[in-house]
C-alpha cells in the first residue's frame, strides 16, 4: 500500500507572532521571500505517484486552515521540495538561493486550487518510496477496471517527506484517505477502490476551474491572532490565491504571507494600533479578485486579547471600487459555502479579446479570455462608463457560439436564451463613475468562447 503517515509539523511552518506594545504600530516581517517555484505548472494533465494520508492534523494544514473550515473534505498535499535522491530538508520557507529546490508547492502559492484527479494504473510490483530507486520495481504498470475514475479535490497541505514520492517525483499527490472510495466513473461510484483496489497507483490531474462557484470569499482570524498580530486566513476562493493587501493610512501595502502557508497572511489595520482592516486579495493569475473588491472587518470580540480557537470567523462589508480607495457603496456579506471554488488558470492562454462597437447608453464591454481547458474555460467582463455622469446600473449582451453554455458567472446576474447572453450589475456593482470600470467573469462550458455582438448599455 502506498501510504504515509500525516506530517503533522504545522507548528515548525508558522511565522512567530512579534508584538508591539500597547497603542504601537504594527510590526511585520518580510516572511515571504521571492522564491518561485521551477517546477513548470501543469497547462495539461500530468501523471505522477499517488500516495494517501490521513488527515490535516490540529490546529492547522500547511495552508494555514483548520480541516473543518476546508470547502471540502477531499483534498491532496503538494510537493514542497524537488531534490531527486536527496531527502535532505530545507529552511521552510525556501528562500531565492534555495529556488531550485522547490516544488510545486510554490511556497504555499498553489494553496487554496482545485485540481482534477482521474485514477491510473496500478503497480504490479515494488513502489515503496525508496529514495533514488525506481518506482514500480520488478513489475510493470497495470490497467483494471478503476483506471478513469474522477474526483475533483483541494490544495490544502504539503508534502515535505525525505522520501522518493517526495523528492524524485515532481507530479506526485498525496490524497486524503477519505477520498480515496468516491471517486466516480461514467457517473458510477467506485466506494471499494481502497483497499482491495488501492495498490499503488498512478494518478493523473490538472489544476481546473470551479464548475459552479458562489457567493464570495471567507475570512477568518487563526490562534494566537491578536491587535499586534492580525494573522488571518482566506478560504472559498474562486481562483487560488498569490497576496492580499492590506489598507493602511490610505495605502495600499502587500502583507506578508505566514510561514509558506498560502492562503494565512499578517495585515495591517487601517489605523495604527487599530482594529478595523481593509483587504483586497490576488488571484493566482495576480490579477485583484473580483476586480479590486475591498472586504472591511474587524477583529472579533472573542479575540479581544487573542483568539484562543484555531479559527474564528470574520464578518465582512464589500466594497466596489473605482480608483479612489474611498468606498462608494458597500454591503454585508455572509460568506455563503461553495463546493468546489476554483477557476483554472492551468493553461497559458492566448488572450482573445472581444470589445463593443461605439459606446451605447454610455458603457463599453470588453470579453476576454482569461483561461482555457479541455471543453471549458474562463472570460473576465470589463464594463467602462463612457459617460459624463456615474452610472446607476448596466446590462451587457453577448452571443455565444452554437454548443457554448455559461457554467457559472460572478459579480453580475446572468440569463441565457439559447446563445444570447444578458447580464446585469449585481447590487454592488452597478454605479460606475465617469471613465472608470467594473468586472465581472464567468466559467464557461463548450469549445470555443469567441463571442459576438457585445453590447452595452448603462442606466
Amino acid at each position: 500500500m502506498s501510504a504515509r503517515s500525516h506530517r503533522g509539523i504545522w507548528w515548525a511552518r508558522l511565522a512567530i507572532p512579534v508584538f508591539a506594545a500597547a497603542g504601537a504600530a504594527l510590526i511585520v516581517l518580510a516572511l515571504q521571500p521571492p522564491a518561485r517555484a521551477t517546477v513548470p505548472e501543469p497547462t495539461a494533465p500530468v501523471t505522477g505517484n499517488a500516495t494517501y494520508f490521513d488527515g490535516l492534523g490540529a490546529p492547522y494544514g500547511g495552508c494555514g486552515l483548520p480541516q473543518a473550515e476546508l470547502e471540502t473534505q477531499n483534498f491532496v498535499a503538494l510537493n514542497v521540495f524537488d531534490t531527486p535522491g536527496s531527502g535532505t530538508f530545507y529552511p521552510r520557507p525556501l528562500s531565492s538561493a534555495d529556488a531550485d529546490k522547490m516544488g510545486i508547492w510554490n511556497n504555499g502559492h498553489n494553496c487554496g486550487r482545485w485540481v482534477r484527479v482521474k485514477i491510473g494504473d496500478y503497480c504490479t510490483g515494488v513502489n515503496d518510496g525508496a529514495l533514488g530507486q525506481a518506482f514500480c520495481r520488478s513489475g510493470a504498470w497495470t490497467t483494471d477496471a478503476y483506471n478513469d475514475g474522477t474526483l475533483d479535490m483541494i490544495v490544502a497541505d504539503s508534502c515535505g517527506d525525505s522520501n522518493a514520492w517526495c523528492r524524485d517525483d515532481k507530479y506526485h499527490l498525496d490524497l486524503s484517505k477519505d477520498s480515496l472510495n468516491k471517486f466516480v466513473k461514467n457517473g458510477a461510484p467506485m466506494p471499494d477502490l481502497y483497499p482491495s483496489h488501492w495498490n499503488n497507483r498512478h494518478v493523473s490531474w490538472q489544476f481546473i476551474a470551479a464548475p459552479a462557484y458562489s457567493g464570495d470569499i471567507k475570512i477568518g482570524f487563526l490562534n494566537g491572532a491578536q491587535r499586534y498580530w492580525p494573522a488571518i486566513a482566506v478560504s472559498q476562493l474562486p481562483n487560488g490565491i498569490h497576496g492580499v493587501e492590506y489598507l493602511a493610512g490610505g495605502t495600499w501595502t502587500a502583507a506578508p504571507m505566514n510561514s509558506d502557508m498560502g492562503q494565512s497572511y499578517i495585515i495591517g489595520a487601517t489605523t495604527s494600533g487599530g482594529t478595523d482592516f481593509r483587504i483586497r486579495v490576488r488571484d493566482s493569475a495576480d490579477a485583484l479578485l473580483f476586480g479590486g473588491r475591498e472586504y472591511s472587518f474587524s477583529l472579533p470580540a472573542a479575540c479581544s486579547s487573542q483568539c484562543s480557537q484555531a479559527y474564528t470567523q470574520a464578518t465582512y462589508t464589500t466594497t466596489s471600487t473605482t480608483a479612489s480607495p474611498t468606498p462608494s457603496k458597500s454591503t454585508s456579506v455572509s460568506p455563503s459555502a461553495s463546493a468546489s471554488p476554483s477557476r483554472s488558470t492551468s493553461a497559458s492562454p492566448s488572450r482573445s479579446t472581444s470589445s463593443s462597437p461605439a459606446p451605447t447608453g454610455g458603457c463599453t464591454a470588453a470579453v476576454t479570455t482569461t483561461g482555457s481547458w479541455s471543453n471549458g474555460g474562463q472570460a473576465d467582463v470589463r464594463v467602462t462608463n463612457t459617460g459624463t455622469a456615474p452610472t446607476t446600473g448596466w446590462t451587457v449582451r453577448f452571443t455565444m457560439p452554437a454548443g457554448v453554455t455559461i457554467a457559472s458567472a460572478w459579480n453580475a446576474t446572468i440569463t441565457q436564451s439559447g446563445q444570447t447572453v444578458t447580464a446585469v450589475n449585481a447590487s454592488y456593482n452597478g454605479t460606475i463613475g465617469s471613465n472608470a470600470s467594473t468586472s465581472w467573469g464567468l466559467v464557461f462550458s463548450g469549445p470555443n468562447f469567441g463571442v459576438t455582438g457585445v453590447s452595452c448599455s448603462a442606466r
